[in-house]
């Protein structure tokens, strides 16, 4: 099969006249093309891309100069959904298969497959894993699997979904059909594991920059109360934003202190009831100005490009979540700000969390290192933005825009909570 998935049209001066008459761009964003090479070449390929550089595009655009099916496995169907909507609009045939399709839907798009009309199908790991799924592919003959958020594959990475780890046996049912996975949030550690779990051989693998220069980093330790959370939410009245929570309980709570305020605040978490919590949903992505404030329940696969702050009223669990949970803000390109509010308690929350996982030795030592990371990152007088490219890898100058280079008094005053830690830690 590998051999015969090789594009019949797959030059760059061919993907760059599909790109400006599909897609209505003149050009590739920095990193798609050598991607868009590799995979029209025939490679596998592992891609670590930051929020808005286009993923997507990079296993859209070879659907369409290759005469076989691509298959993409999404954690979402409203994710799914969206972007079938996005590519019919453009003209290019696209399906998924999911729970959420009605009989008469499912039986267009399986008879849709045996014509050999799709270009792309969308489909959850689940449904990818089942056997029906999985003949009914072989059938259509697969010439590319694309993986979206591939760090849902690693137990090492923040967002481990068990059931993604089926991706491997569902590629080798598929005969070891070309594959392509993609992420924003990667570290070494991840990377290794997802090649490991899903690639039958050593991937392609591009990393390309994790910098998001219009965001604007800022940390600050919680003081009694909610104050800072309500000033920060009044500085950015009407705009539309994302408070992150420790708890479901909390989420509720400052929902409503927020709306007491004024601002347009709802509550998401697991256990609110399903129709309320997709109705908020809903408001966030249709409504400009709306405040979600929620547990890390929300926001995978969410792409609204208008979100112009994100706030952490709790440290999150480790430097890769605080990463990708902050990287849903500004995916327009405008500047977008960034708040973490943290303490000592916190602190201690996290590293009991781990310590009373079920999680292997190794793994709690990299979660460990990771929450590490992340308190460094919120103690550090430096440059905010340099600490944390440098945790992926990355060199960086000063940003002259996160809170340490606007105010370089911090180094003082966060002095004393890395006096208290490392007691704590002694």
């Amino acid at each position: 099969m590998r051999n015969a998935c090789k594009p019949q049209r797959g030059d760059l001066a061919t993907a760059r006249t599909t790109l400006r008459a599909t897609f209505g761009f003149d050009d590739f964003r920095p990193g798609q093309a050598a991607i868009i090479e590799k995979v029209l070449a025939g490679a596998d390929v592992l891609a670590i891309m930051p929020t808005g550089s286009g993923k997507s595009l990079c296993y859209q655009l070879p659907a369409l100069l290759r005469e076989r099916l691509t298959v993409v496995v999404s954690p979402l169907i409203a994710l799914m959904h969206n972007q079938v909507t996005q590519l019919r609009s453009r003209g290019i045939a696209a399906a998924t298969l999911n729970s959420a399709n009605d009989h008469a839907a499912s039986r267009e798009t399986v008879e849709r497959l045996n014509a050999g009309a799709l270009r792309l199908l969308y489909v959850s790991p689940e449904r990818l894993a089942q056997p029906g799924t999985l003949a009914l592919i072989r059938r259509a003959g697969a010439g590319l699997l694309a993986v979206d958020e591939a760090h849902c594959i690693s137990q090492w990475g923040h967002a481990f979904r068990p059931e993604y780890l089926e991706l491997g046996a569902a590629r080798a049912a598929l005969e070891g059909v070309q594959t392509a996975a993609f992420t924003a949030t990667a570290d070494a550690a991840t990377r290794a594991d997802i090649a490991a779990r899903l690639f039958g051989t050593e991937p392609a693998i591009f990393v390309h920059g994790f910098d998001r220069p219009n965001l604007r980093l800022r940390m600050q330790i919680k003081t009694p109360g909610r104050e800072e959370i309500r000033q920060f939410v009044r500085a950015h009245r009407g705009e539309t934003g994302i408070v992150y929570c420790g708890s479901r309980r909390k989420t509720e709570e400052i929902a409503h202190e927020l709306r007491q305020i004024g601002a347009d605040a709802r509550p998401y978490h697991a256990g609110l009831d399903p129709d309320l919590r997709t109705r908020h949903q809903e408001l966030f992505l249709q409504r400009a100005g709306t405040v979600m404030v929620a547990t890390i329940a929300f926001g995978l696969g969410i792409d609204k490009p208008d979100v112009r702050y994100v706030l952490h009223a709790d440290l999150p669990a480790n430097i890769e979540s605080y990463y990708h949970e902050i990287g849903r803000a500004g995916r327009d390109g405008l500047p977008a700000d960034t708040l973490t509010l943290y303490g000592e308690g916190d602190i201690r929350l996290r590293r009991m969390q781990i310590a009373q996982s079920g999680a292997c030795d190794r793994q709690k030592h990299i979660d460990r290192a990771r929450l590490d990371a992340l308190v460094d990152l919120c103690e550090s007088s430096d440059c905010r933005r340099q600490s944390l490219l440098a945790y992926f890898g990355e060199a960086a100058p000063p940003c002259g825009n996160c809170d340490n280079c606007l105010d370089a008094a911090r180094r003082w005053w966060t002095a004393p909570l890395r006096w208290i830690r490392a007691r704590t830690s002694a």
